[in-house]
């Protein structure tokens, strides 16, 4: 198995380099968690021992290189993507923590890079409607 020798961010892309001195490249909405880190932190990074993942301590984030050989691309053409897009005043821990799922997984159906069943759209977007009925009866 090829071994990540390289990792380095640039224009909204992770890119790793392996030893076998291949590249790969995905957009940072793949991995939320990442998307949202500082400079700072996406560089304190650690390749593990076998080199086939790299792990962020003070982000809790884990990437496999098994990640960097999905080739989906974000599709912000989405409901979530629009709503998310047109408030961005909602939080999206908030909503996940809510809903009873990741903070990440919520990040990647809104950027596009999941597709949620029609069941989870419809949960998340009742969620967002008792919250607006909510602030509605303030």
């Amino acid at each position: 198995m090829e071994r990540i020798t390289k990792v380095w961010f640039s224009d909204g892309h992770i890119q790793i380099a392996t030893d076998q001195e291949k590249r790969y490249i995905r957009p940072l909405e793949c991995f939320p968690i990442l998307k949202e880190a500082s400079d700072e932190q996406r560089a304190a990074y650690i390749i593990n021992k076998y080199g086939d993942a790299i792990r962020w301590p003070q982000l809790d984030e884990d990437i496999h290189i098994s990640s960097f050989f999905d080739t989906t691309e974000p599709d912000p053409d989405n409901i979530l993507s629009k709503i998310f897009e047109r408030f961005p005043q909602l939080n999206v821990s908030e909503i996940a923590r809510t809903i009873g799922i990741h903070k990440s997984l919520l990040a990647k159906y809104i950027y596009g890079t999941k597709k949620p069943s029609q069941q989870r759209t419809d949960e998340i977007l009742e969620t967002l409607r008792k919250i607006g009925r909510d602030l509605a009866n303030i």
